[in-house]
């Protein structure tokens, strides 16, 4: 049992809130991402329910206890930070079991353990090198393992891969997350990359201001995001929001009514979901091209609003030109542009 229950946490610094009635519950050993821009609230979330920050309302409970008064090393979690926080005249052996010594664990018991990460990081080689001996995915691997010597069955981590590579990242993820399914731990990942969350994510809960946006699978904020928030800030490129008149047609344009007539409404459509063509419901006019090898990003202009299309391979278009746009109905979503709701499924989670 290593559920994680935030109810109501706030952080509050005279005028400025850092968090407002943040809820949420993380089932037993799921992967939950705490997702949203800079400034969100997610890393001080983060270290609230690690302890190394106070909350000014709500409570924290950590598989069936209310944490929320206890010091850190109470709580059963461990904690990946951004920077690794690695020793630099300890060995590799010696940071991981850092802690280890601190709480005085046996020395069996500590040699055990460290065994035991090392192999399951690929890290054997590597035990009595220095950081600076080290590459940066080495030394993510080295805080991976400190975190996994302490057999806490929470683990928190704040965008830990962050100081990575591209490519690198891509890597890291796909070990972080099958170290997370073998070792059956709850896990809470802080990161602003969406691409993160999507590929990595059993629950995404997005951040906004300092209260939380959706909460849900990552098939459900893409697929039915809530808000116009939610819509642009998962995918790439970002769902296209487009105003309508009063009579329901994208503003501007003077084409087909999209919607009943009833204003302040935007429909909401993915890139991916967009065709192009010679004759389609709604003209437009090419105005920039951009071909990334497996797509090309083709960027209209309808009346004044701005639409970009997703097509496979090299699309054979140039700015400029005349073309049709057309989607299915059913891949349309509604907005209400001035709450910026959804307007179909308000509690779409």
């Amino acid at each position: 049992m290593s559920e994680i229950f935030i109810d109501g946490i706030s952080r509050f610094w005279g005028p400025t809130r850092a968090l407002e009635k943040v809820t949420f519950r993380v089932e037993s050993g799921r992967f939950a991402v705490l997702l949203g821009p800079s400034g969100c609230g997610k890393s001080t979330l983060l270290r609230i329910i690690a302890g190394l920050d106070q909350a000014s309302d709500g409570r924290i409970h950590i598989a069936g206890s209310d944490v929320t008064d206890m010091p850190p090393a109470k709580r059963g979690i461990s904690m990946v930070f951004q920077s690794y926080a690695l020793f630099p005249h300890l060995t590799v052996a010696q940071n991981i079991c850092f802690g280890l010594e601190v709480r005085n664990v046996p020395t069996a018991e500590r040699k055990k353990r460290l065994d035991e990460a090392s192999e399951l990081l690929g890290l054997t080689a590597l035990l009595d090198r220095k950081p600076s001996q080290l590459s940066g995915g080495q030394q993510q691997r080295v805080a991976l393992g400190r975190a996994i010597v302490a057999h806490a069955p929470v683990c928190l981590m704040d965008e830990p891969l962050s100081n990575l590579d591209a490519q690198l990242r891509q890597e890291m993820r796909l070990e972080i997350r099958e170290l997370q399914r073998r070792l059956a731990i709850t896990m809470l990942y802080v990161t602003h990359d969406q691409v993160e969350a999507m590929t990595m994510a059993d629950q995404v809960i997005l951040l906004n201001g300092g209260r939380v946006e959706q909460d849900g699978t990552p098939d459900a904020l893409y697929g039915t995001p809530r808000t116009i928030f939610a819509a642009r800030f998962l995918g790439t490129p970002p769902m296209n929001v487009i105003n309508l008149s009063p009579e329901g047609a994208i503003e501007g344009s003077g084409g087909p009514p999209l919607a009943d007539g009833r204003g302040d409404h935007a429909i909401g459509i993915r890139p991916e979901d967009i065709r192009v063509t010679a004759a389609g419901r709604i003209g437009a006019r090419v105005e920039t091209v951009e071909y990334l090898g497996a797509d090309t990003l083709v960027g209209c202009r309808v009346g004044n609003q701005a639409v970009v299309a997703r097509l496979p391979g090299r699309a054979g278009f140039s700015a400029g030109d005349g073309v049709s746009l057309d989607w299915p109905a059913e891949r349309q979503h509604m907005f209400e542009r001035s709450t910026g709701q959804r307007i179909d499924a308000r509690n779409a989670t």
